[in-house]
């Protein structure tokens, strides 16, 4: 059988469960599949956790088959419970629906709605004016609560406590399927590995209620080697917006991930060609710093663009290389050695004499004062160890202007 987007997706790494594989892989094969995928707009902006699902769209959409982008202004209305160990704060129509426009904006960069190549509803549309009656009758009648209670999603909260509430989120996830494939004959649902039970909750709603084939596929979630989420920094998200994360600091967090996790990144965040990545993740060394510019460049580039890209990349250049060849920027140098266990950021501060004292250290931290290598420290207890450095070297940043230096003896 010829190669086709499931064999894309494998061989990327993307793809973690299936309903039915071997079904999955013919149905992409042989003919244009619509499918869609869920985004709660719990906030003005997509983060880097969405833009997993916004590539996986694109590999999709690149070969023939139609996504749908299902904004959740009815389910956002709930709350999903996966992953949460408390309830989530009930959010307003209005900024429910203001989020949503946002969504819209920024998934309309990565994904063609021209000519019907794609479609974005709201399940408010169905949801918000359900006869509860009727649903309950329709929908409610084909869910078991024994075995929602064994998903993933709520065993977590059985402790804490799960509200009704949120119980009834994977059934409304459920009824979205069978809603899009009544309106669209969509087949196929795609999420975050942590959606598992509530695709399969919709799959096999469409197969009870229309006796009809239905499939949901899962993909990993961007996490480290060590299995924690990426995106996170000291400050918080990294974002897709970029009045909430600059581009600069967007290229600089891709461009100081660890050396682990390069080849995940590339394969999963850009479109390059597997064997590139295979060779620019299989760098050693120094020369590995290439992959990770690379790298910080290519996801900028589809984020932001190729001007926001090639000044972020300029800026960083500039910063490193000839403001310290220039010798406008002051250098400390240290035996590598005293980062092996690494370095509190107090002890660092008060040895290249960016602080007189720990005290004064612990001030400037705690008020947002210093950064390193581009990224804000908000943490006293922030350890730089030899894996921080790029080439030997380390910026330091205090305030707004001062930047000082320290490069590995």
């Amino acid at each position: 059988m010829e190669r086709n987007v499931f064999d894309v997706l494998q061989e990327r790494g993307f793809i973690k469960q299936a309903t039915h594989e071997d079904e999955i892989r013919e149905l992409l094969g042989k003919e244009k599949v619509t499918f869609y995928i869920g985004f709660d707009p719990t906030a003005d902006s997509l983060h880097v956790g969405h833009f997993v699902q916004a590539i996986v769209m694109m590999h999709m959409q690149k070969a023939g088959h139609r996504p749908i982008v299902l904004l959740g202004g009815g389910t956002t209305m709930v709350g999903d419970p996966t992953g949460k160990t408390d309830m989530r704060k009930m959010m307003t129509k209005d900024t429910i629906q203001h989020n949503a426009e946002c969504f819209k904006e920024q998934l309309s960069k990565f994904i063609d709605f021209s000519d019907g190549k794609a479609i974005m509803v709201n399940n408010a549309d169905w949801l918000l004016n359900l006869n509860y009656i009727d649903f309950l009758r329709e929908v409610g009648v084909h869910f078991s609560v024994n075995r929602m209670l064994t998903a993933e999603c709520f065993k977590a909260r059985m402790e804490k406590g799960l509200s009704f509430l949120e119980f009834n989120y994977m059934i409304m996830q459920g009824y979205d399927f069978l809603e899009l494939y009544r309106k669209y004959n969509c087949r196929l649902q795609f999420g975050g590995d942590d959606q598992w039970s509530n695709i399969i909750a919709g799959a096999d709603l469409i197969r009870r209620v229309e006796s009809a084939p239905a499939f949901g596929m899962t993909f990993k979630l961007l996490t480290t080697s060590e299995g924690k989420k990426m995106g996170k920094t000291e400050a918080g998200a990294v974002w897709l917006n970029p009045e909430k994360t600059s581009p600069y600091d967007f290229y600089q967090y891709w461009r100081n991930v660890a050396d682990a996790d390069v080849e995940n990144c590339l394969s999963l965040l850009t479109f390059l060609p597997m064997d590139e990545v295979k060779r620019l993740s299989s760098l050693e060394g120094a020369e590995i710093n290439k992959a990770k510019e690379i790298l910080a460049y290519e996801v900028t580039n589809l984020v932001h663009g190729k001007e926001e890209a090639d000044k972020a990349q300029a800026a960083a250049k500039a910063l490193f290389e000839s403001g310290a060849m220039a010798g406008s920027i002051p250098t400390t140098s240290m035996p590598a050695s005293e980062f092996d266990g690494g370095m509190d950021i107090l002890e660092l501060l008060v040895r290249t004499e960016l602080a007189a004292s720990k005290s004064e250290a612990r001030r400037l931290v705690t008020q947002g004062g210093i950064s390193v290598e581009g990224e804000k420290v908000a943490d006293i207890s922030f350890a730089v160890n030899s894996d921080s450095f790029t080439d030997g070297k380390i910026m330091i940043k205090k305030g707004k202007k001062v930047y000082h230096q320290v490069e590995l003896a």
